[in-house]
């Protein structure tokens, strides 16, 4: 091979910065290597991000293998101690060239290989700039890193620090880069979005953040959020999703359970109520939204009861794409060392919680049929409305806005039929 191959996992923070890693190991004149940026949200995720390096070093032997993100920061001896590895970087450390730089060389020792720092002592995040987000139609923009939350099941503010927030200049510059290069829609992401601002002058909000950006770079066509912090909602975000249609209708929520014990037991800052009234409220401004969220199964101490009140909360707050995931204990968390349940108990409620999330999006999936809708086109031959729902678009051209009208749906995704007039008026208009 030649070149730098970036192989991504985890969230959408990660995909942007591992544009920002390629553009900066490129810089520093990184030839034939694959860069592994990993995610450690969960211990199958780290263990994906393994055999990822492994089978990475099988088809490329002559290569140099850099693995960073969350979890090289959380168990850098873990990824130095692989012998496929040639270099672990923290995640400060892979969005610098000097890091590609100063790589060891080829066969050093396992304590040789690290270039990783205390992601505590961090206090700002540097505004990255890219053009281009590789393989994707929609672009990511940072505007936070690091979460000042412990949540007790929650091992990622130990590899990404302290929340620090990039100036809405930086944001708007790089929003704009962005447009002019041809995306229609770009993503606001962070590891705590809503705790945006807090440590800039004046203290300015995510909601803030995005009138500004709405303003002052009117070409963006869509703008969405990568996940909040219902609680953390400002005045201004609600403005925006009452009165802007530029804001998309759909919310990713940090939910985690609807049982209000376990949700205190997680160390989370809103209650089960508190969660429905938010859903409530947003649906009464904009009845089109759809919501998805993050839900934990299997937490310790979780019985039954408490268990039934998280499906509840799912459909109570009509959950349109539900990420379910069974509880794993990440070392040196609070909640690693609570009272565990069986792990076969983990895997049956896990699964439960995804047929009620099955159950959900296809009730959303019906709910779409008839309607006349703008869809984003991916690479893939899919496409998403605005509420972020997923269409068949085979045949449509990737990047196009194109109107269509919904006709049914496959259980998965919904099918939908081109309108053609309108289409073409929109594309002369757009």
């Amino acid at each position: 091979m030649s070149g730098v191959t970036v192989i991504t996992f985890g969230c959408r923070l990660n995909t942007y910065e591992s544009e920002v890693m390629r553009t900066e190991a490129e810089k520093a004149g990184l030839n034939n290597a694959v860069l592994v940026n990993t995610c450690a949200v969960t211990g199958e995720a780290v263990r994906q991000a393994r055999q990822a390096i492994r089978r990475a070093r099988r088809d490329n032997p002559h290569a140099r293998i850099v693995v960073t993100g969350c979890a090289a920061q959380t168990e850098k001896e873990t990824f130095a101690g692989m012998p496929e590895v040639d270099a672990v970087l923290g995640n400060e450390e892979k969005l610098k060239s000097a890091s590609y730089r100063a790589l060891p060389d080829f066969g050093v020792s396992a304590e040789e290989k690290l270039l990783v720092n205390d992601i505590m002592s961090v206090r700002e995040t540097a505004p990255q700039m890219v053009r281009l987000i590789d393989g994707h139609v929609r672009a990511f923009v940072q505007v936070q890193n690091g979460c000042d939350h412990r949540c007790t099941f929650c091992i990622i503010p130990y590899g990404r620090g302290n929340s620090r927030s990039v100036p809405m200049g930086a944001v708007v510059d790089q929003a704009r880069k962005l447009v002019e290069s041809g995306y229609s829609e770009i993503v606001l992401t962070g590891v705590d979005a809503t705790s945006y601002g807090a440590d800039l002058p004046g203290s300015p909000s995510l909601g803030y953040l995005a009138k500004v950006l709405l303003r002052q770079v009117p070409d963006i066509r869509r703008l969405r959020l990568s996940s909040i912090d219902s609680i953390e909602a400002d005045d201004h975000l609600w403005d925006l999703i009452a009165d802007e249609p530029r804001f998309m209708p759909h919310l990713h929520l940090s939910l985690q359970h609807g049982d209000d014990l376990i949700l205190k037991r997680m160390k989370r800052r809103h209650s089960s109520a508190d969660a429905r009234a938010f859903c409530a409220r947003v649906r009464g401004l904009r009845p089109e939204i759809s919501f998805g969220a993050d839900m934990i199964a299997g937490f310790p101490t979780e019985t039954e009861a408490m268990f039934a009140n998280a499906v509840r909360l799912a459909e109570d707050c009509g959950i349109a794409h539900l990420h379910v995931f069974p509880y794993s204990p990440r070392p040196g968390t609070p909640a690693a060392r609570m009272p565990q349940l069986d792990r076969a108990l983990v895997k049956e409620r896990a699964g439960h919680l995804r047929e009620t999330g099955k159950r959900l999006a296809e009730s959303h999936l019906d709910s779409m049929i008839g309607r006349e809708e703008t869809v984003l086109v991916e690479n893939n031959g899919l496409a998403h409305t605005e509420n972020f729902t997923l269409v068949d678009a085979a045949g449509l051209k990737p990047r196009d806005l194109v109107p269509v009208t919904i006709t049914g749906h496959n259980g998965k995704h919904l099918t939908m039929r081109p309108l053609i007039a309108a289409a073409a008026s929109f594309a002369t208009s757009g």
